[in-house]
């Protein structure tokens, strides 16, 4: 807590009444009370993970209100979420004895609707437009697109919507766009089609709610100047995932006399790929040159070597505004590290972990798993479920649920059974062939009306009662499932499943269909499903290794995940983990292409919101945490030997702690962690000695630098002339001593 203040306060300047304020700052530690008490004017937060931010912002809240004589007419607040915007409102009542009802908190959106119902005239809009959700205005753009002539095989929905909500967060209609080639032309006609489409039909999507608010008040000047007035006070959560209309709206909003007073962390912008501008908070400070900055940085999280590791770590990016996060709390144990053989030696160490936190009276609700691809759940899933440990999929669907997933299984079942008629549905027109839902029904009459399967009632309509048009894309199909289950007949389980998904070009489609992180998870699972088939064993008699396979999945599907209440293991992206805190964290998957990922290696910034992504799975630790990398892990179908994650060499090597016992530290994490380690000079029962050349038949000769375990089962690494350093499993080898 902070340290005495008095316990009365004169809110003169508006009431004259000497008001008891004890309850607004009793609660809060000094710097705390130094924010939700700052004088009224611009004023920027810095709030460190777990340092109180919310409640930074509700005092504040209630400070303005009570001892500034502020009424709550005139208060806007902002969050992300309607959650967080109903706890607010609800915790500022709480602390007012009284309801804070006449102020404005809600999400961005929430409160430009809110503005666009009372001011629908001056929009533009009829009094009853309706709101398109996301699946709306995919429908919607289709349509456009059809009504264009434009080619939907080139010009997919999908990208188009992004395209077009991108363009609007950026503040940007259709005729603001200068194309420079014919694909950005393209994309500026349909938008400008869709903008038609969208007034004469008094509809709008997501994304127009704030641009048409910002138009309007920049439009009605008198409008403008009724709210600039009226919220004098703007409170602004999670400020450093602002994209530019949102920031443009807050800014036109303030004027020149509003006082907002903004909360956020730098070190914790990571949705740069939805548009999030980290650098707004530094603009804030530009366009609002009185600001005050109040830095949040004592956590109530973790501990004191999880937050020296946090700290440590996330020195490395630049341009930071700058803290460092301390607690009063115990120093704790070192951060864990755990160098697994591969991705099922780590999940087996999480498994032992998490039986272990049990048998010492820990929860399994206590423990999160954070991995940087959702792709990567698959393998723990199998061993929680082998080893019957209750787990839940935070904010995602089980791997064998997802849609990506479901699609490849489909074409895969269709090709060992062409009567799947659940499997046809599915994918008879995915990726989009021309095969339109009236063609669909046609299809599915003619196998209610003559007792048969959709396949055989599509080849039998392909003789004439379909189009021409409809009739060619149906047949295409069929040969295509045709040609698929020829290809792959003799092939093992796995080049089965990555033909399928190649020739299906499922991968292509996911890509296009959604840009960034999503279309590149989906494209990762795609990539595991193959790595589930290589894997999978199978001890079914009178089953094909596929049909054995394919009946795995559709069980595992089937399991069904732990209920939220449960007590179970939760697993989770990264991303996923923001604002949640756990007592054990395994941060897992870290390697070098995998997390940081690889299409930010050669990218400065991508690479900086990388490194920002780890310092928030870091700082979900109260107690323990682990970081977790394989030397060798599947990807893409692949066998890949990674290097550990550039970021492990990043944190300080004082903090950590490795798990494993080894003969000795490894070369190249000693150097990338920042310390020694001598290499042993015996063989380990291995037959090979150090300094030994040998020879491989697909990385040339080279000569053995480390040996770890012992016998068969030991690992070496080998220093390559062409290759460079790998490790490998010397009873998959194929070493030959030169």
């Amino acid at each position: 807590m902070g340290s005495a203040v008095p316990h009365l306060y004169n809110a003169g300047s508006a009431t004259g009444v000497v008001m008891d304020v004890t309850h607004i700052l009793d609660p809060l530690n000094d710097r705390q009370r130094e924010a939700v008490t700052a004088p009224v004017g611009p004023a920027l937060v810095l709030a460190g993970a777990g340092s109180g931010k919310t409640r930074v912002l509700v005092h504040r809240a209630a400070w303005l209100i009570e001892a500034e004589g502020v009424s709550p007419h005139g208060l806007l607040a902002v969050t992300f979420t309607n959650k967080a915007a109903s706890e607010m409102r609800g915790r500022i009542s709480e602390l007012l004895g009284s309801s804070a009802g006449a102020a404005w908190i809600g999400t961005f959106h929430g409160l430009c609707h809110r503005l666009l119902r009372m001011h629908w005239q001056a929009a533009g809009l009829p009094q009853s437009f309706q709101i398109l959700d996301s699946d709306d205005q995919q429908r919607l753009i289709k349509r456009v697109i059809r009504s264009l002539d434009a080619d939907e095989n080139r010009w997919v929905p999908r990208e188009v919507q992004w395209f077009i909500n991108n363009r609007k967060d950026e503040g940007l209609r259709a005729a603001n766009l200068h194309p420079d080639d014919e694909t950005e032309h393209e994309f500026k006609r349909i938008y400008a089609a869709y903008e038609t489409t969208c007034d004469r039909a008094g509809v709008v999507d997501f994304a127009e709610l704030l641009l048409r608010v910002q138009e309007t008040l920049i439009r009605d000047p008198d409008l403008l100047g009724h709210y600039q007035r009226r919220f004098r006070h703007l409170l602004v959560d999670e400020f450093q995932d602002t994209n530019e209309i949102q920031y443009a709206w807050l800014k036109l909003l303030s004027g020149d006399g509003a006082q907002p007073f903004v909360v956020g962390d730098d070190d914790q912008s990571i949705y740069r790929w939805r548009g999030a501008k980290v650098e707004n908070l530094q603009r804030f400070q530009r366009d609002f040159p009185n600001t005050r900055l109040v830095r949040l940085e004592q956590n109530y999280r973790s501990t004191g070597n999880i937050l020296a590791a946090a700290n440590g770590l996330i020195t490395h990016n630049q341009g930071r505004l700058g803290k460092e996060l301390w607690t009063e709390g115990s120093e704790g144990s070192p951060v864990h590290v755990f160098g697994g053989f591969d991705e099922r030696d780590e999940a087996e160490f999480v498994v032992d972990k998490v039986k272990a936190w049990v048998d010492h009276g820990g929860r399994r609700d206590e423990i999160a798993v954070l991995y940087r691809s959702n792709a990567q759940s698959r393998v723990f899933e199998e061993m929680f479920i082998n080893e019957r440990i209750p787990y839940r999929v935070y904010g995602g669907l089980r791997f064998f649920e997802r849609q990506e997933v479901k699609d490849a299984l489909a074409y895969l079942r269709l090709v060992q059974s062409r009567d799947d008629d659940t499997s046809f549905e599915r994918v008879v027109n995915v990726p989009t062939r021309g095969i339109g839902s009236r063609t669909v029904e046609l299809i599915r009459e003619y196998a209610r009306d003559n007792a048969t399967t959709l396949w055989r009632a599509a080849i039998a309509l392909t003789g004439g009662d379909l189009s021409s048009r409809a009739a060619n894309s149906v047949q295409a199909f069929l040969s295509q499932i045709e040609a698929m289950a020829v290809a792959v007949k003799g092939l093992p389980m796995h080049e089965q499943a990555e033909h399928v998904i190649a020739a299906a070009q499922l991968e292509a489609h996911y890509r296009s269909r959604e840009k960034g992180e999503r279309g590149e998870a989906r494209v990762e699972n795609l990539g595991e499903l193959v790595n589930a088939a290589r894997g999978f064993q199978y001890e079914e008699e009178g089953l094909t290794p596929m049909d054995a396979f394919l009946a795995h999945a559709a069980l595992e599907a089937g399991e069904g995940q732990a209920a939220a209440w449960e007590d179970c293991v939760q697993m989770m992206t990264l991303h996923s983990a923001k604002g949640l805190e756990f007592p054990v964290v395994f941060i897992c998957g870290l390697e070098d292409g995998l997390f940081p990922h690889q299409r930010t290696m050669t990218d400065p910034e991508g690479l900086e919101e990388e490194r920002r992504l780890f310092y928030v799975g870091m700082t979900r630790a109260m107690r323990e945490l682990y970081l977790c990398y394989a030397e060798q892990r599947r990807l893409h179908g692949m066998e890949a030997y990674s290097e550990p994650s550039r970021f492990l060499g990043e944190v300080p090597r004082e903090l950590l702690e490795e798990v494993r016992p080894r003969m000795n530290v490894s070369r190249p994490v000693a150097m990338r962690y920042g310390g020694g380690g001598a290499l042993a000079g015996d063989d380990a029962g291995t037959g090979l000695s150090l300094g030994q050349r040998v020879g491989h038949p697909k990385f040339g000769e080279g000569i053995v630098v480390t040996v770890e375990g012992h016998g068969a089962h030991a690992r070496v690494q080998v220093n390559f002339e062409a290759e460079g350093s790998k490790w490998l499993v010397l009873q998959y080898a194929n070493l030959e001593v030169l």
